[in-house]
């Protein structure tokens, strides 16, 4: 009790939120910027914590981070940009609701269903925290292999062109992640003399060229929206009405995003896939998904800010960040002295509490400045076409170039852009490639780490009884549909024998 009083007052106070507040603008401005992602948003704020205290410091990047990913879901909605790699799941049926006249809705519900998953997960990081991490610890190369794979089949069956074409993006996107050298023997591969490639192809300007710049290609012809502006001026209206409707599927995404985003390593990517894939399976209206449904965005949208307040699971009790943000995080956390680790909630307990607090704080201000946000979002319709791919373009070249600082990032962003117009046009899904590129390293280093366990035995991914749980799992997703696929196509051939 003593250590949770301790830490009310090193939070609330005037410099720690005001650095709150400000910090909380500032992600919200860069996530709602096409091409500009929470991570750098976080990352820019770095150096600006070098002059404030501990709390305030690590304040800053939660709050940032939190904003920055729930604001990410705007350009999805208007311009059809995810800001993360998670909104790409279901940045088809947001943009379809805006097509609709549903642009208000479908923002309300990311804002309101963020700030009730990360509230959802600040309770169940509060609680669960210390056992919770010591089972994460326990998984090893064989469970990371199988949820990885899983991550994957999920992107591939729900995407919108059809199980073929998502596998087939997906085997993109995993190729794309092989370039760079092998994290085994250290050989370089598909590189082909060119330095840049040695330290592979990075999801960020792949997500940008995949999403921001081929859809500028796509609509470069029209000169203003095609969006109607219904419901943008209250964009709350009507959100808790739906978000009524979907409860299970609120309480579901938030459990499931809390769970995996527990997991060191894994973060809040893989959950919005695996929640979304799982309110198509077990919805009434499957059908509907990818044409402007709520369902599964209420579900994924849940699961985001839960799997973030989770990802500080392993982070602050152990020292292992689930994800790149959580990595800056951890990061300022040990520059500051707050060395994470079991220490963390036995000799200082009331930081570790003053974490907890700053989640609160950041989620509730996301209603506020979420309200603001999607009203300013408006202005937005108002723009020319022309103009608006342009700056586009601009945040394009500069969130491509800022990974590492060349222009390398920049032709990625190009190369990739160009690729993905065409692939559109033949009615490839994108979002699989993206999630390829980002779960191919863990799946490929997973995998060769069990092989070199078991020396080959492929059978040895299953000995572990939760490895084989997700296995059998993972076997069996697919294994439905190829036995659905299968069925549909020799069905009609044995009725037209029986007619004949």
């Amino acid at each position: 009790m003593n250590a949770f009083i301790d830490a009310y007052f090193l939070v609330f106070n005037l410099e720690t939120l005001l650095v709150i507040v400000a910090s909380s603008i500032f992600g919200l401005f860069v996530g709602a910027l096409p091409g500009l992602t929470a991570t750098m948003a976080t990352a820019l704020l770095v150096p600006l914590t070098f002059y404030m205290s501990p709390i305030p410091a690590i304040a800053a990047i939660i709050s940032s981070t939190a904003m920055a990913i729930t604001a990410g879901d705007l350009p999805g909605t208007l311009l059809r940009i995810p800001g993360t790699p998670a909104s790409a799941a279901y940045v088809e049926d947001s943009y379809r609701m805006a097509q609709k006249g549903q642009a208000g809705l479908a923002i309300g519900i990311g804002v309101i269903g963020s700030v009730l998953g990360g509230l959802f997960g600040f309770v169940f990081l509060m609680f669960t925290a210390p056992a919770l991490a010591k089972f994460a610890l326990g998984f090893s190369s064989f469970e990371y292999f199988w949820l990885a794979v899983l991550g994957l089949s999920c992107a591939a069956l729900i995407s919108s062109g059809g199980v073929a074409k998502g596998a087939l993006s997906l085997l993109l996107g995993l190729m794309i992640s092989q370039v760079g050298v092998d994290p085994l023997t250290g050989t370089p591969r598909f590189t082909f003399g060119v330095s840049e490639l040695t330290g592979g192809i990075s999801f960020i300007p792949a997500m940008i060229g995949m999403f921001a710049l081929a859809e500028v290609m796509r609509t470069g012809r029209r000169f203003r929206l095609d969006i109607p502006q219904a419901n943008v001026r209250n964009p709350f209206k009507g959100v808790m009405a739906c978000l009524w409707k979907y409860r299970k599927n609120q309480v579901r995404g938030s459990i499931i995003g809390s769970l995996i985003g527990a997991l060191p390593g894994v973060g809040g990517d893989l959950a919005a896939w695996v929640t979304y894939s799982l309110a198509k399976k077990t919805s009434k209206n499957p059908e509907l998904f990818g044409k402007g449904h709520p369902e599964g965005l209420v579900e994924a949208g849940a699961t985001n800010n839960a799997a973030l307040s989770a990802s500080w699971i392993p982070a602050m009790v152990f020292g292992i960040p689930g994800d790149a943000v959580t990595a800056i995080a951890v990061g300022v956390l040990v520059m500051k002295g707050m060395e994470p680790g079991p220490q963390l909630l036995t000799t200082n307990p009331q930081n570790f509490y003053a974490v907890m607090l700053v989640f609160v704080i950041a989620n509730i201000l996301m209603l506020p400045l979420g309200y603001v946000a999607a009203r300013s979002a408006r202005w937005i319709f108002e723009v020319p076409r022309a103009l608006l791919n342009a700056a586009i373009l601009l945040f394009c070249v500069v969130g491509s170039y800022s990974i590492n600082n060349t222009m390398f990032g920049v032709t990625v962003m190009l190369v990739l852009g160009v690729m993905a117009f065409f692939m559109e046009k033949s009615g490839f899904a994108m979002a699989p490639v993206i999630l390829g590129i980002v779960l191919g390293p863990l799946v490929e280093q997973n995998f060769t780490t069990s092989m070199i366990i078991t020396n080959g035995n492929v059978f040895g991914l299953f000995e572990r009884p939760i490895a084989a749980v997700l296995g059998v799992a993972s076997i069996a997703v697919w294994g439905l549909f190829i036995f659905g696929a299968a069925r549909k196509t020799f069905k009609p051939k044995a009725l037209a024998g029986q007619v004949m």
